[in-house]
């Protein structure tokens, strides 16, 4: 008991980003999961089911990117805080900088929530690359540990980092892909592989995850 209250506040701050995933990320998954099988039975008349199947279906997968988002850069402004209060504790030094970054983590949730609201194809492909290319740059970032930036190197494919914003890319795009998923069968077919391979980096990601938090 007297170890979990001795936390800094950037400690319980660190815990948001591993928590956030755990209580919602995770779950909703699930839920998404099982609303795809039943959205695929009701296409193909397996099961009777409700015309609000396929809405909720794509409605979860819009919270399960915005979650993994929201919680990816929860996880870079931890790092950036962390880096600041190293280099300069108590000081003013390198504030404008921190200002700086959590304005454009600001304006990466808004170009997501903007994609949320497009009709037009060539927007939802613009806004969903540009949210993802400001994650990129945003974990470009000195601050932010990636273990290596070569796809060469074994570290690269053991990075938190790396899986993590491979697995938002994947997100996002099913999210700016939604109508084309909806009408296309070829869409619907590469939308299951790509939800394969988001499987695996959920998977990933949680030991990767774990094994960062053990290591810290």
């Amino acid at each position: 008991m007297s170890s979990a209250l001795s936390l800094t506040a950037m400690q319980w701050f660190g815990l948001l980003h591993p928590v956030l995933i755990i209580l919602f990320v995770y779950p909703v998954v699930g839920a998404t999961i099982r609303l795809g099988t039943l959205a695929r039975e009701r296409r193909l008349q397996i099961n009777p089911l409700p015309a609000s199947v396929p809405v909720e279906h794509a409605e979860h997968g819009r919270w399960v990117a915005g979650g993994v988002l929201v919680a990816v850069l929860i996880a870079f402004f931890h790092s950036y805080l962390a880096a600041w209060f190293e280099a300069a504790p108590g000081g003013l030094a390198g504030v404008g900088r921190l200002v700086a970054l959590a304005l454009a983590e600001l304006g990466t949730v808004v170009i997501y929530l903007r994609l949320l609201k497009v009709r037009r194809p060539a927007a939802r492909a613009l806004l969903g690359l540009a949210c993802w290319l400001a994650l990129l740059l945003l974990g470009a970032q000195p601050e932010i540990n990636r273990l290596t930036d070569n796809p060469f190197d074994a570290d690269f494919w053991r990075s938190h980092y790396w899986s993590g914003v491979l697995l938002s890319g994947l997100l996002i795009a099913s999210v700016a892909a939604k109508p084309e998923i909806a009408r296309h069968l070829s869409m619907r077919r590469l939308h299951v592989y790509a939800n394969v391979l988001v499987a695996v980096l959920l998977a990933v990601q949680a030991i990767t995850g774990t094994r960062n938090l053990l290591a810290a």
